[in-house]
This record gives structure tokens, C-alpha cells and sequence, in this order.
């Protein structure tokens, strides 16, 4: 897989950020509660819509080539997150509604795909993650 890359910047505007890959933007935020103006998705909010929106496409890409009825994928996302002494563990739930014309063995087909997509890959395995300093 290829690296991919975005590049983030938050300036004076109290948790507004702007998020950029090169061709696409998108704003992410804070909601009012926590201090932002709710210009656009929390960082939390992004991480799901990553997963659901994996989950979808994947789902979309298989169902086409396999010419099969799916007509609309329905996804809503939640994640908890559980403190404990030692560690904490987070929660997610990824609930798909199909839409179309598929029969029991396509749907259980289409569950099992659905956790072939990168993001959810990506997100089951275990993730380094390091910071650094640059000039």
C-alpha cells in the first residue's frame, strides 16, 4: 500500500483545523460544548466516518463486480471507549444495512467483506503511532 499523507493546521481560530491531502479539504472542529464552533467534524467523528466510509466503498466495489442488487449501504458508526487501571479499550461498532435485492448467502457474503476493507484492517491490528518535531 502506498503512504498516505494529509497535512493538518489550526491557527488562532479556537479548534477549527483545516485538513488537506493536496486536492481536498475538509474542516474539522470542536462542538460548542467543548469549547469550538461545530464548523465540522470532531477528530473522533472522522475516525468512524474513515471506517464507515472504507466499509462502504469496499462493500459498493464487491457487489458490483460480483453484479449483484446492492442498492444502497447504510452505515452508522459508534465507538465507546472504556478506561481501566491498565489500559484503555475502545469500542466499535460498525452497523450495516444493505439495501437490495440479496439473498442470505450474498448479506453473510458482504458482513465478511466488510472487515476486508483497509481501514478496518488497519484499525484491528496493532497501530504505532510517533510524533516528532520538525523545523
Amino acid at each position: 500500500m502506498a503512504e498516505v499523507n494529509v497535512t493538518v493546521t489550526i491557527g488562532k481560530e479556537r479548534y477549527k483545523t483545516e485538513v488537506s491531502n493536496g486536492r481536498n479539504n475538509l474542516i474539522a472542529d470542536e462542538p460548542e460544548s467543548m469549547g469550538g464552533a461545530d464548523l465540522g467534524l470532531g477528530p473522533k467523528e472522522l475516525l468512524l466516518s474513515s471506517l464507515g466510509s472504507c466499509t462502504a466503498i469496499t462493500l459498493r466495489m464487491y457487489a458490483d463486480r460480483k453484479q449483484w442488487d446492492l442498492q444502497e449501504v447504510i452505515i452508522t458508526a459508534k465507538m465507546e471507549v472504556v478506561p481501566s487501571s491498565h489500559q484503555q479499550t475502545t469500542y466499535i461498532k460498525n452497523h450495516i444495512k444493505l439495501v437490495g435485492n440479496l439473498d442470505d448467502s450474498q448479506r453473510q457474503r458482504l458482513l465478511q467483506i466488510a472487515k476486508l476493507c483497509p481501514v478496518h484492517k488497519i484499525l484491528s491490528n496493532p497501530i504505532v503511532v510517533d510524533g516528532n518535531l520538525v523545523p
